[in-house]
């Protein structure tokens, strides 16, 4: 069973010769830009192997002239992958760690004393506590020592580094802010180890390992830029597209402490390792004309169409051959022979893609409309991540889908239950108990001994406390009740509203389970009941919280199955992904526009309202500070803008489609 086929999705084929030159030469020229030797692999696990080999290799290094290894690590998830091959190489190949000194590059402050989160914790848990390392030579900040002590830790901690010998190797990743280690915006280049004030974006992205952002500590006692660059040999990992921009900030934009990550350009011994998605906004992937002669497709020529109207500022209809020439474009003036031959091309492309019959129109021409016309009417499932995603990213969509008469199922693959405060519990709570005191002919002593244990397991919570099964119920059984009155309103019959409470949510804890067969056996179940001619599937893979992509790999996994055993429903059948509350589509990538007037955006927005506990309370807002609704109307209303700008019909809002073809 493939349980990470979303891994796999590539909406743009890149050219294996521009991530892996073929000799010196092409290599110095399509990495004109970046300015930190820079190695893209096709896959995390390919680029965390590599990494993998190379500390191996230092470590044997070292063993083999009688030193030890000195090596600045932390936990985090970027490592992870490069730490899982380390130990295989332990426990099947007998690399030792004997010879290895640890520094732990951060830790949080403040830690209780019980403290499980720690990053120390998380690196015994990824690494050393899976290999024959002396514990004695692992050193590292401690969360829980008293303010006054710090600023004297610090200053031994810089001299024991200097006392191994300095750093040997350090491997980091990059936080959403630029950091390094925890050297967060405004860092010094002459910075070491301190006491740092986490930014907010950091401290979100923390937060998942502490529940909320109340329990995340506010500092962090980190490694200092400084420290960090003496060392003999760095390597940056990043992956998934979330760390794009990031890493092209990093690479080839200019050294400033407000991307701390870019001091790297400093160090000579720097290599950047990251796979393809986080290599997205590199010149030579992005816009490859600018540093090559390209392998010239359609996505590729529509991408860099709409790159020449956002600089140029003009419509497509008014793009000129001087503007190709001056651009870097004067490629497509020789196939295409001159502007206005790729102008009408492109603005066609992009016309094709806007539909208001998201199911196909019936009785019409379907040969340049992104759905087809037959079967109809269709059957149809959205799979949402959570109990509101549907209405967050497809509103819009779902509504058009059902007034034109196609039978649509909303599939909710989680319960959502920890995204649910406890003021909700208390609140249907007091409802509960008045409801009962007033309408029950007799005492129920069930229910009230329920009520009592539960109001004062929660008095009595505290911080990272998890909740209890029953509270993990209500809290389920509130967004199953919202989830149920968006699809009334929406004239979703209820018959069609499915709860599947996949089991990989369902640890009460932010972090979750992998994939399973158990979860891919229900997305299946409910696909060969229902034997969809449409499919509509989580394509925001880098939400904060995981799930989407989790949920989305179950229902990939299930079609994969299904294909493997030449179901006949799959052969008539197309998966369409979509985008919304932390991302929108790049529009050359964009294979279905569905345009949403102003009072179908006031409804999509009042079916999002329907989702009452996750307005102002929601616990995983990202870095964003908008509501669901307001970023969803933004993303809409900005789709529609910019196919505005480049020329065509001027709409209220859009929703935006990709096509997923299983491999």
């Amino acid at each position: 069973m493939k349980t990470n086929l979303s891994s796999q999705i590539c909406l743009n084929r890149v050219p294996t010769r521009y991530y892996k030159p073929e000799n010196a030469f092409d290599e110095s020229v399509l990495t004109r830009f970046e300015k930190i030797p820079t190695d893209i692999f096709e896959s995390a696990e390919e680029g965390a192997i590599h990494v993998a080999k190379e500390i191996a290799k230092a470590i044997k290094e070292k063993q083999g002239a009688g030193e030890t290894c000195v090596m600045a690590l932390s936990g985090g998830n970027s490592p992870r992958e490069v730490y899982q091959e380390l130990v295989r190489m332990h426990k099947e190949e007998g690399l030792s760690f004997k010879n290895v000194v640890v520094f732990n590059l951060y830790e949080y402050y403040p830690l209780s004393a019980e403290a499980i989160n720690s990053s120390l914790n998380q690196l015994k848990e990824a690494l050393l506590d899976h290999v024959d390392i002396d514990m004695d030579n692992v050193y590292s900040p401690d969360g829980t020592m008293p303010k006054n002590e710090i600023f004297e830790f610090c200053r031994q901690y810089e001299q024991r580094i200097e006392n191994c010998g300095g750093l040997d190797v350090v491997l980091l990743g990059i936080g959403r802010v630029g950091s390094i280690a925890f050297n967060e915006p405004g860092s010094r280049l002459n910075s070491t180890t301190r006491l740092i004030l986490l930014d907010n974006a950091s401290r979100n992205a923390a937060s998942k390992l502490f529940g909320s952002i109340e329990n995340t500590p506010i500092s962090s006692i980190t490694m200092g830029v400084s420290t960090i660059l003496k060392s003999n040999k760095i390597y940056m990992t990043a992956w998934g597209e979330d760390q794009a921009k990031m890493v092209q900030e990093c690479v080839e934009g200019p050294v400033t402490d407000t991307i701390p990550a870019s001091f790297l350009q400093t160090n000579n011994h720097t290599e950047v390792i990251i796979d393809l998605s986080a290599a997205g906004n590199l010149t030579r992937i992005q816009r490859p004309w600018l540093v090559t002669s390209c392998d010239w497709n359609d996505k590729l020529i529509r991408s860099a169409i709409v790159w020449l109207c956002m600089k140029t500022g003009k419509p497509i209809l008014k793009l000129t051959n001087k503007d190709y020439n001056e651009n870097g474009l004067s490629e497509l003036l020789a196939l295409y022979g001159s502007a206005y031959n790729v102008n009408i091309k492109i603005f066609n492309d992009l016309q094709h893609t806007i539909t208001g019959w998201p199911g196909g129109k019936p009785n019409a021409d379907d040969t340049y409309r992104p759905e087809r016309a037959t079967p109809f009417p269709k059957r149809v499932v959205v799979f949402s991540p959570h109990p509101d995603d549907d209405v967050i990213s497809m509103g819009g969509t779902i509504r058009r889908l059902v007034e034109q008469g196609h039978e649509v199922h909303v599939a909710y693959q989680t319960s959502g239950n920890i995204a649910v405060g406890d003021e909700e519990v208390v609140r249907f709570m007091h409802f509960i108990n008045g409801f009962n005191q007033i309408f029950s002919n007799s005492e129920d002593m069930v229910i009230c001994d329920k009520y009592a244990q539960i109001r004062k397991f929660l008095k009595e919570k505290k911080d990272g406390d998890m909740d209890s099964r029953d509270i993990l119920t209500i809290k389920g059984l509130i967004r199953r009740g919202e989830a149920r009155t968006a699809c009334t309103y929406n004239n979703i019959p209820l018959d069609r509203c499915h709860f599947l409470d996949l089991p990989f949510y369902e640890t009460g804890k932010i972090q979750k389970n992998p994939i399973s067969e158990a979860d891919v056996e229900i997305v299946r179940n409910l696909l060969q009941e229902i034997k969809p001619h449409q499919i509509f599937v989580a394509g925001d893979l880098a939400d904060p919280h995981g799930t989407h992509r989790v949920c989305t790999d179950s229902v990939f996994a299930a079609v994969d199955l299904e294909k493997e055993e030449g179901a006949e429903w799959l052969q008539d059948c197309r998966l369409w992904m979509y985008r919304g509350a932390w991302a929108e589509w790049e529009i050359e990538n964009i294979e279905m526009a569905v345009p949403i007037s102003p009072e179908e955006l006031r409804a999509k927005r009042n079916s999002i309202l329907k989702h009452q506990s996750q307005m102002e309370s929601a616990p995983f807002m990202g870095n964003d500070e908008r509501l669901f609704w307001q970023r969803s109307e933004d993303r809409n209303r900005g789709t529609a803008k910019l196919y505005n700008d480049l020329g065509l019909a001027s709409y209220e809002a859009m929703e935006a489609f990709v096509e997923y073809v299983p491999l």
